[in-house]
């Protein structure tokens, strides 16, 4: 089992920039392909980025291409994703998930461990 924690939302205005992190605990961080979703009110849950073992590779989605990045310390059982220029269509709650696949991936089935969820609210 893996257990994972997200922090750092908030409400932030439009512009602003935000660092969410997610600590992992229970089996070994650096085993885990690891990504982040998002989920708006009333649509489904999307994907947001993902990062490798190593944290030599990442992909993300269009829509948070050069504003998001995901990153990750395999010392410190800990991804991270910093959000910048914020806007309000980026207002949902942030997901980390942990996968035990080897490549990089934007499936949500491919995901085995979430995390609760940190709300990130954005005014305009």
């Amino acid at each position: 089992q893996v257990q994972l924690v997200e922090s750092g939302g908030g409400l932030v205005q439009a512009g602003g920039s935000l660092r969410l992190s997610c600590a992992a605990s229970g089996r070994t961080f650096s085993n885990y392909v690891m990504g982040w979703f998002r989920q708006a009110p009333g649509k489904e849950r999307e994907f947001v980025a993902t990062i490798n073992r190593t944290g030599r590779n990442t992909y993300y989605a269009e829509a948070v291409k050069g504003r998001f990045t995901i990153s990750r310390d395999n010392a410190k059982n800990t991804v991270y994703l910093q959000i910048n220029t914020l806007k309000p269509e980026d207002t949902a709650v942030y997901y980390c998930a942990a996968s035990s696949g080897v490549a990089l991936t934007t499936v949500r089935a491919s995901y085995n461990y979430w995390g609760q969820g940190t709300q990130v609210t954005v005014s305009s």
